[in-house]
């Protein structure tokens, strides 16, 4: 499974970025995550193949927005009213094993993109 991620960038702290996620299956689940130096990967949105259920971190709930464009099997992470500690490299992952009760759970997603930096500015 190939997972492509962008639209990663500088922003100041208020500003948008839009992260495209184009993944080569699609499987039950496809979710963000995003990383910083030393820390684990937090778990940032998920979303249900159908597109009809979706899941936030508490930290970015009303801030994101996750979708999917099944017709581009491509998965969109919006982000809004960013702040500076959303610093962080963002990755789109999937798998065949991630079901409802694990969906915030790294250790559940097989397939991984490359990350993409996010750098938001005081």
């Amino acid at each position: 499974v190939q997972l492509q991620a962008s639209g990663g960038g500088l922003v100041q702290a208020g500003g948008s970025l839009r992260l495209s996620c184009a993944a080569s299956e699609r499987y039950r689940y496809a979710a963000w995550f995003r990383q910083t130096p030393g820390q684990e990967r937090e778990f940032v949105a998920a979303i249900s193949r159908s597109g009809g259920f979706s899941y936030y971190g508490d930290s970015v709930k009303g801030r994101f927005t996750i979708s999917r464009d099944n017709a581009k099997n491509t998965v969109i992470l919006q982000m809004n009213s960013l702040k500076p500690e959303d610093t962080a490299v963002y990755f789109c992952a999937t798998g065949s094993t991630v079901i409802t009760s694990n969906v915030d759970n790294p250790r559940a997603y097989h397939y991984w993109g490359q990350g993409t930096q996010v750098t938001v500015s005081s």
